[in-house]
Formats: structure tokens, sequence, C-alpha cells
């Protein structure tokens, strides 16, 4: 079995609930949706990735190993469009896994979720995308985030905030998510600014409020792409 891959690589996790872990990264090449924000543009296309089984990742993994080494983090693209290579990987593998997911196909994390040890679950807003058919997208993503739970993976779901996002629909997210989630308080929020962030440093006030809305729903964090703020990928 092969599987189009964009690169493999060890280098500090800037996001989320594991910033500052050293990972290896498994960048799949391929994606369902097409975000405005993407910061990987080249990953969306699957022919832009090398087939590569999975002895060949193993063997590309075990030269990445370090003594500070704490998980292999499957992103993209969209890596559950690989859903059946990642399973049989982590079969063969005896590796703490992480997946970043845009949280839009949950049968494919069916799959997969009983291997995860931790996920980051994107919650999708109408300005991510040029057009706006993206439909039950939100239903789709918590799906996703309650079958990792049930499943065990410790799980976090992120919202990317542009600069045209409103305070009033990060509230929003929130307040659907802790209503539809079955354990609700076990999954924070991620407010991640995106970059570059600019915007940010000039609208921190905004970013205040999006997490005092959003806290009265949810465990909330605020974090921006530390990898970016380093010049590492």
């Amino acid at each position: 079995m092969k599987a189009p891959i964009m690169e493999v690589f060890s280098s500090i996790q800037g996001e989320g609930k594991l910033i500052g872990r050293r990972q290896i990264f498994i960048r799949f090449a391929g994606c369902n949706l097409d975000c405005i924000y993407c910061d990987t543009p080249e990953s969306k296309n699957a022919a832009n990735g090398i087939e590569i089984s999975i002895e060949e990742l193993s063997k590309s993994v075990s030269h990445l190993l370090t003594p500070d080494f704490h998980s292999i983090s499957f992103t993209g693209g969209e890596p559950l469009l690989q859903a059946d290579f990642i399973k049989l990987f982590l079969e063969r593998n005896d590796f703490k896994s992480m997946l970043e997911t845009n949280g839009s196909l949950p049968s494919q994390i069916k799959k997969i979720a009983g291997l995860i040890d931790y996920a980051s679950v994107d919650i999708k807003l109408p300005e991510h995308f040029a057009s706006d058919n993206k439909g039950d997208l939100w239903e789709k993503e918590v799906d996703s985030l309650n079958i990792l739970i049930e499943k065990g993976a410790n799980s976090y779901c992120k919202v990317v905030v542009l600069p045209t996002t409103k305070v009033d629909t990060v509230e929003l997210i929130a307040k659907h998510i802790k209503k539809e989630l079955n354990l609700p308080s076990k999954v924070p929020l991620v407010i991640q600014p995106a970059s570059p962030v600019d915007y940010w440093v000039k609208h921190s006030p905004k970013l205040f409020k999006m997490s005092e809305k959003a806290g009265k729903h949810m465990d909330v964090l605020t974090i921006p792409q530390i990898h970016k703020l380093l010049k590492v990928r």
C-alpha cells in the first residue's frame, strides 16, 4: 500500500495543546477542502505528493527519531483521505500519534480513532472558503470529535480566526460545540489567529473579546502558530 506524501520531517509542534513538543510530521498530499488561509497550499493536490509505501515511511521516520521525540503528527492536506494507510502504519509501528484534521470525514475517522492518542479537529467558518456551499460541515466536525473522544483520544477543536471573523461568530461556535458534544468538558477550544500575526498585534483586544465570549461555553486557549514565529516548518 502506498500514499501520496509531501514531506516527512522533524520539528516542534507550533499549534494547540501539544505546542512545544518535538514531533515527526507526516504531511500527506491531497485535501477535500479549499481553505483560503491554507499555509501549505501545495499540499492540496495529491499529484504533488510522492507515492511512498509503509515500509519506506517507517524507514524515513526511524532516521528522524531524536531523544526528545514525543509523537507522530499526521497532517496535510487532509490525512484522513489516507485513513487505511495510516491505520496500517500505526498497526505496524508503536508510536504515539496525533491527527490534525479538518474533521469533515467522520466515516474515515472511525477507521483509526482507536489508534490515535491526540487529535486536533478544525472548526471551519464561512469566511474560510471562497464559496459558501459547505453545508453540514459543522455537524461532521462535531461527529468526528465525538468519535475520537469515545475512543479515548485526547482531543481539542481549533478555529482559525481571520481579520474578518466576528466576535459573535466565535461564541456561536463554542455554544454549538458544547451543545452537540457528548463530553464537552473534555474538549477545549483553541482560538488560532491566522498568520501572519501583524494584524493581531494591533487588534489584540478583539482576541480577548473572542476568548471571553467563547469562554462562557468552553475551556478556551488562544495560541498563534509558534513555528511561524520561529521560522521553522
